[in-house]
């Protein structure tokens, strides 16, 4: 019962997770509630083992049908990698409790620019030459890439959007690519957490199965409905962002 409640939510984790990110808002409390005497270390890894498929999955399926600009992209992935093991090494030397409090607030500021600025993601409009839009990708990646292995909540809304807001990408083009970036992250993660033998295989790998469905069922929604329904559910995502990392910060 415990391995089909799991896989349950990390169906629902995948559809989330394919179209904006945010999918460890239902995975990592499920767990969590499910799993309540494991390891927070060997949950997370159980978590990265599983979204890292259906991540993979979703990129291969954006790949597909939307024009990827691999030139940008794929640096950036790599700078996105090499900042995630960055990032998991300083936080065995920094204590990242003093972004817990920040948080809540630099997500509501994304929040209130996304809804002020209407027209902001509508439009796929790369705004600068190839040699500098690779330049910022890789700053992005490297710097995203960075808090995701030090702290990691809402990585992938961050990955969307600097990549609207900077590189002139529509929602739908910037979720594409943040995907790949976000593989990225999770590997390096996820062989942090192996050597370090914080991760079920075995209930890891079921549940990348349901993560698999619910990312193919998201990448199609997000396909045939726009950038302007990938906008919408950007919104949702981050506002229940801000509420969790609110929560948690202040009120836990």
């Amino acid at each position: 019962m415990d391995l089909i409640l799991a896989s349950m939510a990390s169906l629902l984790a995948g559809t989330i997770d394919s179209i904006v990110g945010g999918g460890g808002l239902i995975l990592v409390p499920a767990l969590f509630a499910i799993y309540p005497s494991a390891p927070p270390a060997t949950l997370f890894g159980t978590n990265k083992s599983a979204s890292v498929w259906g991540t993979s999955i979703a990129a291969w399926q954006f790949s597909r049908r939307v024009q990827m600009r691999w030139a940008v992209i794929l640096p950036a992935a790599l700078a996105a990698l090499v900042g995630s093991f960055i990032g998991a090494w300083v936080v065995t030397v920094i204590n990242p409790d003093f972004l817990r409090r920040l948080l809540p607030f630099v997500l509501l500021a994304v929040l209130l620019y996304t809804l002020a600025k209407k027209d902001m993601g509508r439009t796929h409009a790369p705004r600068h030459a190839q040699g500098r839009e690779t330049l910022l990708a890789c700053l992005i990646g490297g710097t995203i890439g960075w808090y995701d292995g030090f702290f990691g909540p809402g990585t992938g809304s961050f990955f969307i959007f600097l990549m609207v807001r900077v590189l002139g990408y529509d929602f739908l083009n910037a979720s594409a690519a943040a995907k790949l970036l976000n593989v990225a992250t999770n590997l390096a993660a996820i062989a942090l957490f192996a050597m370090k033998g914080h991760v079920w295989w075995h209930i890891g790998l079921t549940m990348a199965v349901a993560n698999v469905v619910g990312s193919l069922i998201g990448t199609r929604l997000a396909l045939k409905h726009g950038a302007g329904f990938v906008r919408g559910v950007f919104i949702v995502v981050v506002s229940a962002l801000i509420l969790k990392t609110g929560y948690d910060a202040f009120l836990k």
